[in-house]
């Protein structure tokens, strides 16, 4: 539907989608997913055939706040022949469907849908407020995120509370307060009462669940606003924190911090994996957690006491006036980071002496250090990884036979400059990011040393890292340097994860648009082929009638967005 929306839709380009990132659940024979514009589809997980599909008409309001139509998916739950798809949606609706008709649930809120911009601690605006994830489902409560508009103009911006509404009624049964209020437990981590106004700190990504546990996992992003704290002094809980909530009563089962008081815009981005390791001969029911920064938490899910120690280690701080950045952050001693950390003249490429001399050159027009080396009035300071990653949204990945995570990352690296707003009647903040996204180039190429894109494998019983794989070809072919026969460098793009019983799937979004198969083992790359579109989020793997099928969503913005669908007879199907 969004396709020939768009299409048929040349005077309002402001439908045009960003890319499609909705992942399909596979229940009983039908694949439910949803479109940019938040319609919600049945398809045949056979034939691809579109059973029912229905238009919520949510995209009549406008382009949502952030990055405007994208989606991520829905939600499946079902007693007995009560079975429902439930989507929260771009302008702010809870909605539940009928999974066989496609028909609104009338009994639940009015008339199948609730406001989600009602009953918040206080009023927000359409323009700052959507869901781009889905919820997700727990002992017979939806649990609700929010995107808020990351540019925040003012301090007080829409809170990032997360919500549990009754799955049969859409009444709302509790409200977690991602910033706690006078009384709450973390209050005063918000010196000067920032508590009041500050926002954000919101769960725009996916969430997980422990349904025999009765948990929900709420991965936090970042305050009002993400590159500058002076207005939110205090680290700041539970900003950019992994919060453990009880499904039924919304209660807080326990937290750990990520990030203190972060500028950096490290949001907890991924659904922590849950995991069920035996470390020193103990069976335990662990989550792993990937950043944005590189790193791999891992923490028992029922306590949330991490597996291995975490070293609070000094940082460096800031200088920008009125800020106070922490003067430590947690380091886990185990995994290792998967990606690189800040910045060193020792990081720049060195194909050649021409390219190091350029690389260097370009380097003397930033700040930069180690990892959470802070924003700057001065120069733009490089993040590295940047609030794009190392890891992202697309998470990880874990094989239960082995206790392998495998954890896909990029090399991305931008630069942000504290800047004051240059009209203080359309702003309130002393100081904003202006965000450099595109580094200068030397030639063409990376600023840094390869890989650009990498898999690491992680044994989860003893927290070393196996190996690393380099996913895709990278700039080897650039005219400067084909003639030194380099191996594979890496992509940069997003790279979506799938592990199989037999091989780990890589599907990057990269100008390739590549599906790249490692043997789990060892990560040797043994076969690749391409998509028609670039995938814009997560495979997925189902079995129908004898046959594995491997499905992909792929394309959105310029392209069209699709399912594709491949099939692997087994031998007792031939």
């Amino acid at each position: 539907p969004e396709n020939k929306r768009v299409s048929g839709s040349p005077t309002n380009p402001f439908l045009r989608t960003i890319r499609y990132e909705a992942t399909p659940l596979m229940v009983d024979g039908t694949l439910y997913t949803s479109s940019s514009h938040c319609d919600v589809i049945a398809i045949d997980c056979e034939t691809g055939k579109t059973i029912w599909s229905y238009d919520p008409e949510t995209w009549k309001i406008g382009r949502p706040t952030n990055l405007g139509f994208v989606h991520r998916g829905v939600a499946y739950w079902a007693d007995g022949e009560d079975k429902r798809i439930l989507i929260a949606t771009g302008d702010s609706q809870l909605i539940a469907v009928n999974a066989k008709t496609g028909k609104p649930i009338e009994t639940f809120g009015e008339k199948g849908r609730v406001d989600l911009t009602q009953g918040l601690r206080r009023r927000v605006s359409k323009r700052l407020y959507a869901v781009t994830s889905p919820p997700v489902v727990c002992r017979d409560v939806v649990v609700v995120g929010s995107s808020i508009m990351d540019g925040a103009a003012f301090k007080k911006s829409p809170p990032g509370d997360v919500r549990g509404f009754d799955v049969r009624t859409g009444k709302t049964l509790w409200t977690f307060q991602s910033i706690p209020q006078a009384g709450e437990f973390g209050n005063e981590t918000w010196r000067d009462n920032s508590w009041e106004y500050t926002g954000n700190a919101n769960v725009w990504t996916l969430m997980s669940a422990d349904e025999e546990l009765g948990y929900v996992y709420l991965p936090f992003g970042t305050p009002t606003n993400d590159f500058y704290g002076g207005h939110r002094p205090g680290d700041g809980l539970f900003g950019e924190s992994l919060v453990c909530v009880n499904a039924k009563t919304g209660e807080r089962v326990w937290h750990f911090q990520s990030t203190h008081h972060g500028v950096w815009d490290y949001d907890l981005c991924a659904a922590p994996a849950l995991v069920d390791i035996t470390v020193d001969g103990k069976r335990i029911k662990a989550l792993a957690q990937t950043t944005k920064q590189g790193f791999c938490w891992v923490l028992d899910r029922t306590t949330g006491k991490p597996v291995w120690p975490i070293e609070e280690r000094p940082v460096p701080q800031s200088k920008v006036p009125g800020e106070q950045t922490s003067p430590t952050q947690p380091f886990p001693t185990r995994p290792a980071p998967f990606e690189q950390q800040g910045v060193t003249e020792d990081d720049l490429i060195d194909f050649t002496p021409e390219l190091r001399a350029g690389a260097l050159k370009a380097l003397k027009e930033f700040d930069y250090g180690p990892l959470y080396t802070p924003p700057s009035t001065e120069k733009p300071t490089i993040l590295m990884p940047s609030w794009g990653g190392g890891g992202d949204w697309f998470g990880c990945a874990f094989d239960p036979e082995t206790s392998i995570l495998y954890i896909p990352s990029y090399r991305w690296a931008n630069a942000v400059q504290l800047i004051q707003p240059p009209n203080p009647a359309l702003s309130d903040l002393k100081y904003r990011g202006n965000v450099v996204e595109a580094l200068p180039y030397p030639q063409g190429l990376p600023l840094w040393k390869p890989p650009y894109g990498h898999l690491n494998a992680v044994d989860l019983s003893t927290g070393e890292t196996l190996w690393k794989a380099t996913i895709g070809d990278g700039p080897r072919d650039h005219p400067l340097l084909k003639h030194l026969n380099l191996p594979p460098l890496g992509n940069t793009g997003y790279p979506f994860v799938l592990v199989t019983k037999t091989l780990v799937f890589i599907a990057q979004a990269a100008d390739a648009k590549n599906v790249y198969a490692f043997d789990k083992a060892s990560g040797k790359e043994i076969g690749r082929f391409s998509l028609p579109y670039k995938p814009g989020g997560a495979p997925m793997t189902y079995w129908s009638s004898g046959k594995q099928f491997i499905v992909f969503p792929v394309g959105g913005g310029a392209e069209p967005s699709e399912l594709v669908a491949f099939a692997i007879a087994t031998k007792s199907s031939k």
